[in-house]
């Protein structure tokens, strides 16, 4: 199922308008193989959202990133969801120093 940037912004929460729109547009290029990985960002997205953690256009780097900001009892337990979900889909993820935050990279191929 291949996602439109306007659907994208929809799932992950945006207001569409032209600038989120280009952001959207170069992360998608700068995402290794995004049309691969896309409905598996969804699915995550989804399954984050009980424990206040959530998937976000980054304003720093040309990637979508993972921010964990669950209460500190769940902190552990959303990092392996995260770390297993990459696992299973084969996205490589690159953690943020100091913070419960990861870019997606994009497809490990």
């Amino acid at each position: 199922m291949k996602y439109t940037v306007e659907a994208m912004l929809t799932q992950l929460g945006y207001s569409f308008n032209e600038s989120v729109k280009v952001q959207m547009e170069r992360i998608i290029k700068n995402t290794k193989d995004f049309l691969t990985i896309q409905k598996h960002i969804v699915q995550l997205s989804d399954a984050l959202k009980p424990f206040q953690a959530h998937i976000a256009m980054s304003n720093s780097n040309d990637y979508l990133k993972i921010k964990n900001e669950s209460e500190k009892n769940s902190i552990k337990t959303v990092d392996n969801i995260i770390l297993d979900w990459a696992q299973k889909y084969k996205i490589a993820l690159e953690k943020v120093d100091g913070k419960n935050t990861y870019y997606i990279l994009g497809f490990k191929s």
